[in-house]
């Protein structure tokens, strides 16, 4: 799957859609045609056949519009993918509430930011290195920020942790939902992958190169991909208290 940027379009003109500073379509309009329905669609879309089903002449065959209506709304779908990141990333209700313990919010954040990738796969295959901030996005960041308040660390660390939070858990979520991918697209399960693995791999280790390896216990690789964010999660916590007493 080819990766899509944010910000790859006309920025400007992503900024004013998103802001709602774009001036409004006028003559040709399609009657209950609007960038929210257009947005909304492209989101169920990339949700149910991934990021690469997305196009102006799905949506429009979605909408049961013609696809030059669509442009009277976005200039193309890279502006289009701007609005998408942003639509997807509202605070849910159940997180709506502020919370004052940094640690409570870290895992908040972290949680927050997993479900948000596994409910939308397809913005993992999104590089948002130059990301275009719209109103739902810098509400997550104020939202976030609110809740480390209380650190005793620079605006600069505090945004840092963000950023270390959130490559922790894309990392994570890619894992996750890469290995499902794997036993759709083959049909083959991870025990039946290792399974038929397992007679190499055994006289491998039986060669004595790799007494680290072969020393390790059964279930040494075992557990989940859940498992494994919630250690890390954990880790991360547990180390910025270290480094705060400190």
């Amino acid at each position: 799957m080819a990766m899509e940027h944010s910000g790859s379009g006309d920025l400007n003109r992503s900024l004013e859609l998103l802001w709602d500073f774009a001036d409004k379509p006028g003559r040709g309009r399609k009657p209950g045609l609007t960038l929210e329905r257009i947005v909304a669609a492209a989101v169920a879309i990339a949700d149910a056949d991934g990021l690469e089903a997305v196009s102006m002449r799905r949506i429009s065959s979605e909408l049961g519009a013609g696809v030059m209506s669509l442009y009277r709304y976005v200039p193309g779908k890279a502006e289009l993918l701007d609005l998408m990141l942003d639509r997807v990333c509202v605070i849910p209700e159940s997180d709506a509430e502020p919370v004052t313990d940094w640690r409570a919010a870290v895992e908040r954040y972290a949680r927050g930011a997993m479900d948000l990738y596994l409910r939308h796969p397809w913005m993992l295959q999104v590089d948002q290195a130059r990301p275009v901030l719209g109103p739902n996005q810098l509400a997550g960041i104020e939202h976030a920020l609110s809740g480390l308040s209380g650190m005793a660390l620079s605006d600069q660390k505090k945004v840092n942790i963000l950023v270390l939070v959130d490559g922790f858990v894309s990392s994570c979520a890619r894992s996750m939902v890469n290995a499902k991918r794997a036993e759709e697209r083959t049909g083959v399960t991870d025990e039946e992958f290792w399974t038929t693995q397992a007679p190499i791999l055994e006289k491998a280790l039986a060669t004595g190169k790799y007494p680290m390896m072969a020393a390790l216990s059964e279930d040494a690789f075992a557990g989940s991909g859940e498992d494994l964010f919630d250690f890390g999660l954990g880790l991360m916590i547990e180390g910025l208290r270290a480094y705060l007493d400190r």
